[in-house]
């Protein structure tokens, strides 16, 4: 008889993690810090409309901080970084499925304020700049998009007071500019930065599938399929790494092609023809009504 079991008595069943909803910050300091005993923490900042890719991003907070650490997941879609005509209204939300995604993966609270609880004075007046590196690709896109973005996570950062805060690599240049922020304004936390979740064929997770018809989402694979070709031809230099995806998206049929570029991720400039080493191939792009990005890490010789 495995060893532990006995015959007549029924099994324990296994303990089942439950996350504490806050909507206040006084209501999440309460439940993040219940007492004073030094452990790790960390955040993991998100919009709502939790998938794997999510999930992966609070397994690796709870893998960081270890058992006794303690994870919050912040649920907030933050109207600063939507620009005229953008989805903020239609923007999906579903906080009862996101906590259960959230606790499902290790999370210990959820943040989910309103927009009067985390700009209680109205529209802020003062904001954080993103500078150069905010203007370019998806900042030329939607400009004062990244402004939006700092502003929010450095309030975030200063009511969850993380050690480590994890950001997905699907979203580049946010990493980038985040990153920038943490080291040029003296944030004591590490940035974290979690590889991109994909589809099994390809296709990076985002909020923004659900979008897609099944006709839409077969065209956006050509995004995914670019990016790799590029990826298989850095051995080659920049130019080919270039003209590889490029014929991929050339071909493509229902992709309206926004910007497509290989670019230095220190400071998010084009990378140089002579270039060598780490660059980011990103892409973005309009498939039917809905906005598309995604990129791969390459090592160019």
């Amino acid at each position: 008889m495995a060893r532990g079991k006995q015959p007549g008595k029924a099994q324990r069943a296994p303990k089942v993690h439950r996350a504490v909803v806050t909507r206040t910050v006084d209501d999440f300091e309460a439940a993040f810090w219940p007492d004073e005993q030094p452990v790790d923490n960390a955040v993991v900042m998100t919009m709502g409309a939790l998938h794997e890719g999510h999930a992966a991003l609070i397994r690796a907070a709870r893998k960081q901080v270890g058992r006794d650490g303690r994870v919050a997941v912040s649920v907030f879609v933050n109207p600063l970084q939507f620009g005229a005509g953008e989805d903020l209204e239609r923007y999906p939300r579903a906080l009862d499925e996101d906590v259960r995604l959230a606790e499902a993966n290790g999370a210990d609270v959820v943040f989910a304020p309103s927009v009067d609880e985390v700009y209680p004075n109205g529209e802020p007046q003062v904001r954080l700049a993103a500078g150069p590196m905010g203007e370019r690709y998806e900042g030329a896109t939607r400009p004062g998009h990244f402004d939006g973005v700092l502003t929010v996570v450095a309030k975030l950062l200063h009511i969850t007071d993380p050690d480590f805060a994890f950001f997905g690599e699907k979203d580049a240049q946010q990493l980038a500019v985040i990153r920038r922020m943490v080291a040029d304004l003296d944030f004591d936390v590490e940035v974290v930065g979690v590889p991109t979740v994909r589809e099994e064929d390809g296709l990076a997770l985002s909020s923004r599938n659900r979008y897609l018809s099944p006709e839409e989402r077969t065209r956006a694979l050509a995004l995914s399929e670019a990016l790799f070709a590029g990826r298989d031809a850095a051995a080659q230099g920049p130019k080919a790494v270039r003209e590889a995806a490029a014929a991929v998206l050339d071909a493509a049929e229902g992709v309206d092609l926004d910007y497509f570029a290989l670019i230095d991720p220190h400071d998010f400039t084009e990378a140089p023809d002579d270039f060598q080493g780490e660059a980011v191939l990103a892409v973005a792009a309009k498939v039917g009504s809905t906005r598309l990005i995604d990129n791969v890490r390459v090592i160019v010789r």
